[in-house]
């Protein structure tokens, strides 16, 4: 409510809800949204969350154009493949809202964007900053590069290590899921390959692990 308002058409609260996030409920009168008194049980039929927290929002959502992304020189973005775990991909975009990245991408064929877990796992990054759904990977790194956008193509076992990485220039972190990681073809056409160091005895980071590390390291390079 305090970002995206705008966004936001209903809220369903109970008493509680109302007591415990009474500023919550004002924002949403003031933005002119039609707020509705409901009790505990119809919440919770109405929620898909084990415990709701006294009130559900309905917010309208679009996703944006890659053009317009392009068109705002990024200079951090990450590209997700085929991602289809909601909790990952909902990190992601968490992560990359907190470290100011410019947009996430995300391919076809990855878990909806606007599913219920991933929503929730966002914590309400989806309405921070631009999600693009549906791309093509291929034709994706293909325009990024064209624009002067590096794509670094996470990989367990390559030979290029994160800090060595050149991250002041204009960069896509370029992500597959855990079980498979990228297409060969699609790393190959990349940018570079690189891996993030791992000095204790796990085995692999997941998606969102590996993201948020890449992202930091990119944030962190820029001031």
């Amino acid at each position: 409510m305090r970002h995206a308002a705008s966004s936001v058409v209903d809220l369903y609260v109970t008493v509680d809800g109302r007591a415990r996030h009474p500023e919550i409920v004002e924002t949403a009168y003031a933005a002119g949204c039609f707020v509705h008194d409901v009790t505990d049980d119809v919440l919770a039929a109405m929620a898909d969350a084990e415990n709701p927290q006294g009130m559900l929002a309905v917010a309208q959502w679009a996703p944006v154009a890659l053009e317009s992304v392009l068109a705002a020189a990024p200079r951090l973005l990450a590209l997700l493949v085929e991602v289809r775990d909601p909790g990952n991909l909902g990190t992601v975009v968490r992560a990359a809202d907190a470290v100011g990245a410019d947009a996430v991408l995300v391919t076809r064929n990855s878990v909806d964007v606007t599913s219920p877990k991933v929503v929730r796992s966002t914590a309400g990054s989806l309405f921070h900053l631009p999600v693009v759904t549906g791309l093509d990977a291929e034709a994706t790194v293909v325009a990024l590069e064209a624009r002067g956008i590096r794509t670094y193509a996470t990989e367990g076992g390559a030979a290029t290590r994160l800090p060595d990485v050149d991250l002041l220039t204009p960069h896509a972190w370029v992500m597959g899921t855990e079980a498979t990681g990228l297409p060969p073809a699609l790393a190959a056409r990349c940018t570079d390959r690189i891996s993030i160091p791992v000095h204790g005895l796990a085995e692999s980071l997941n998606l969102a692990m590996a993201a948020t590390i890449c992202l930091y390291a990119s944030a962190t390079a820029s001031h």
